[in-house]
C-alpha cells in the first residue's frame, strides 16, 4: 500500500474550501455590481396632454420625464431629467423647457404646475422638488417659481409679474409619468388632469395663490445633540424622493 502523508490529506481536505470561499466572493462580488447598476439604472416615459387656458383654447404639450440616479433598493428612482415642448399659439414657434439633473440637488429641480399664454408671452409656474431644491431656490412663499419665455430663453419673474387670470393649474403635477400611465389616453385630456387637481387638499396646489402660505407654527428649537429635521412645507408624493 502506497505511504500517504499526513499533510497530502490535510491539502486535499483543504482546496475544496478554498475554492468555495472563492467563489462565494465572486458571486457576492456579482451580486453587488448588479445592485450597485440597478440603483442607477434611468427609465424615460413620453406623452402628451391638454393644457387648458383661461380663454378655453387648449395647448398640445409633449412631456418627457427620465427617472435615475442613487435610490434605496425597493425604492423608485427620483425624476432625474425632465421637458416641456409646445407650439406657441400666436407665433406657431416651438418652445422647450428643459429641467436638467443637477449635482447639488440629486435630480431634476422642479414639478411643472401651470402654462400660461398671455398674447406674445409664455409662463410657466413651477414647485420647487424636494427640500433641497425648495431652499436653492430660496425657499419661495408660496411655493413656486415662475419662467417667462423672453428672447428664446427662459428668465425666472417674480410672482408679481405673473398675469392675474392665470390661477389654474393645468400640468400634471404629482408623479407626472405615472398619472400618465394611468390615464391611459393618447393625449391626457385636460378633464383628467382637472379632476387630479381637484383631488389636492391643500389650497396652493389646488390654484396659484398670491398669499403666503401659513404652514402653522415653527417647530420649538432643538437643543439636542442631534440635527434636527429641517421644516419644509407640505410636499406631493415626488417632492419625498
Amino acid at each position: 500500500m502506497a505511504n500517504i502523508r499526513l499533510q497530502d490529506l490535510t491539502l486535499v481536505s483543504v482546496m475544496p474550501l478554498v475554492s468555495w470561499v472563492r467563489l462565494f466572493k465572486t458571486i457576492c462580488l456579482f451580486l453587488a455590481w448588479g445592485v450597485n447598476m440597478n440603483a442607477y439604472a434611468t427609465d424615460t416615459f413620453t406623452w402628451k396632454e391638454e393644457a387648458l387656458l383661461p380663454d378655453g383654447k387648449k395647448i398640445i404639450v409633449e412631456r418627457l420625464v427620465e427617472r435615475g440616479g442613487r435610490h434605496e433598493i425597493g425604492q423608485e428612482p427620483p425624476i432625474k431629467e425632465q421637458r416641456v415642448t409646445f407650439n406657441q399659439p400666436s407665433t406657431s414657434e416651438t418652445i422647450t423647457w428643459e429641467d436638467k439633473f443637477t449635482e447639488d440637488v440629486g435630480g431634476a429641480n422642479f414639478l411643472p404646475m401651470l402654462l400660461g399664454v398671455r398674447e406674445n408671452s409664455v409662463y410657466l409656474v413651477v414647485h420647487p422638488m424636494g427640500r433641497v431644491s425648495f431652499m436653492k431656490w430660496g425657499s419661495p412663499n408660496p411655493p413656486y417659481v415662475i419662467f417667462k419665455y423672453q428672447s428664446k430663453k427662459w428668465n425666472r419673474i417674480t410672482l408679481h409679474e405673473l398675469p392675474m387670470e392665470l390661477t389654474r393649474p393645468n400640468l400634471i403635477f404629482s408623479s407626472p409619468d405615472h398619472e400618465a400611465k394611468k390615464a391611459g389616453q393618447s393625449v391626457v385630456s385636460a378633464e383628467v388632469i382637472k379632476r387630479l387637481y381637484d383631488g389636492y387638499r391643500q389650497p396652493e396646489y389646488k390654484s396659484i395663490v398670491r398669499t403666503p402660505v401659513d404652514y402653522g407654527p415653527p417647530r420649538p428649537e432643538h437643543k439636542g445633540p442631534k440635527a434636527p429635521h429641517p421644516i419644509t412645507p407640505s410636499m406631493t408624493k415626488d417632492d419625498t424622493k
